[in-house]
């Protein structure tokens, strides 16, 4: 592969993904604009998260049926269009309609990723899928600090638009430069669907990289979804901007995913994906320390957590992709739709309990559901031990 090819694309799978995240630091200046309350806003992103899980499922298995390249260049083009609706939107219900269709698209993404995967060398192919996914989720953290600046600058609805503008462009790259794919298989597409549960049931390898990042995606969205209003309150009283740098730290942590895609290649998924949900764990857990501490100092503490369960989530969800990759090269797509339906599922629940949990209980609360998350895959990564796919 050239390094030209594996640039457009880790920029085709960051800059559609990205468009999940851009309302997350937002949602108070979108409130007060709408005339929309915290908890209503709060179905912004559970809604995005939820059409992109139910995208994963009902669309991304299209990529072993037909030209990947195709499903990439129309599945942008309708991305750009529901960007630049949800932009116009006078209110919230026109809003969180744009916002589901926002998810369903947005699994363009998820088409680029075993796009990567067919196009690499089987020897590498744990390096070139880092290297795609170190653009899909530097996509995900950087649009947190982007969408921050812009929204206090010139608006939200100016960050939308100029998402629509950036995914359109993507869109055409993408038609310009990617090869077409033949489709892997001729199965209809009522049997793609039915041969989910199928591979689900075949391959307990495929079971428990799935379940683990879907917990893992709890704590992850938990946070995220929460830390802009909790940054709004006492004892900060921060803005959007702020709230959307964050995003340089889990920025930071996401350079990491190379190197687990190397890792993975040498060593084994098994371990790399061990040591990304412990690291999650122990980051989580460390801001139980925050009410001990004064303002400046929870500032940086949370920065520091953030970086720490990046990284952990990132170099888990790189070494998941690369074991479930091995399992059928015929099934690449169905294969990574069910592990990342799972990850946004978790990503929804996260969303949705985190608000809740930030409104009923505060931000101890929050950690405390992210850190038994992590915990949780861990435990599923560790117990019982891993057997062969069959």
């Amino acid at each position: 592969m050239s390094s030209g090819l594996r640039l457009l694309l880790a920029a085709s799978a960051g800059i559609p993904v990205a468009a999940l995240y851009y309302s997350q630091p937002m949602l108070g200046v979108m409130g007060a604009s709408i005339g929309a309350s915290d908890a209503a806003v709060g179905l912004i992103p559970t809604l995005t998260q939820l059409g992109y899980a139910l995208g994963i499922l009902l669309l991304a298995p299209l990529g072993d049926r037909f030209d990947r390249r195709r499903i990439i260049v129309i599945k942008a083009a309708l991305l750009s269009g529901a960007l630049l609706v949800g932009g116009l939107s006078p209110g919230l219900g026109l809003l969180l309609a744009m916002s589901l269709a926002v998810g369903l698209t947005a699994t363009v993404a998820q088409d680029i990723v075993p796009a990567a995967a067919t196009l690499a060398p089987e020897r590498e192919r744990g390096k070139v899928v880092g290297t795609v996914m170190t653009g899909l989720l530097l996509g995900i953290l950087l649009s947190r600090v982007v969408s921050g600046v812009v929204a206090e600058r010139f608006g939200w609805r100016a960050m939308f638009m100029l998402a629509a503008g950036s995914v359109a462009v993507m869109g055409v790259a993408a038609w310009r430069g990617l090869p077409r794919f033949r489709p892997a298989s001729a199965l209809s597409y009522g049997a793609l669907l039915g041969s989910l549960a199928t591979l689900w049931r075949q391959h307990g390898a495929l079971r428990r990289a799935a379940l683990a990042q879907g917990l893992l995606s709890i704590g992850f969205s938990a946070f995220w979804s929460t830390l802009a209003v909790m940054l709004h309150g006492e004892p900060f009283h921060l803005g959007s901007a702020v709230a959307g740098a964050f995003g340089l730290a889990g920025a930071a942590g996401a350079l990491g995913a190379p190197l687990a895609g190397r890792f993975s290649d040498r060593f084994g998924s098994e371990g790399v994906a061990r040591l990304g949900a412990g690291l999650a764990a122990v980051s989580f857990a460390a801001m139980f320390a925050l009410p001990w501490l004064e303002p400046n100092a929870r500032l940086w503490l949370i920065a520091g957590s953030a970086l720490g369960f990046d990284l952990g989530v990132q170099v888990s969800l790189v070494a998941h992709q690369t074991l479930i990759f091995g399992i059928d090269p015929a099934a690449r797509s169905r294969l990574n739709a069910v592990l990342f339906v799972c990850m946004f599922i978790g990503m929804a629940l996260g969303a949705a309990s985190g608000s809740f949990m930030l409104a009923q209980w505060g931000w101890g609360a929050v950690t405390a559901l992210a850190t038994a998350a992590a915990l949780a895959a861990l435990v599923v990564r560790m117990f019982p031990r891993p057997r062969m796919a069959r």
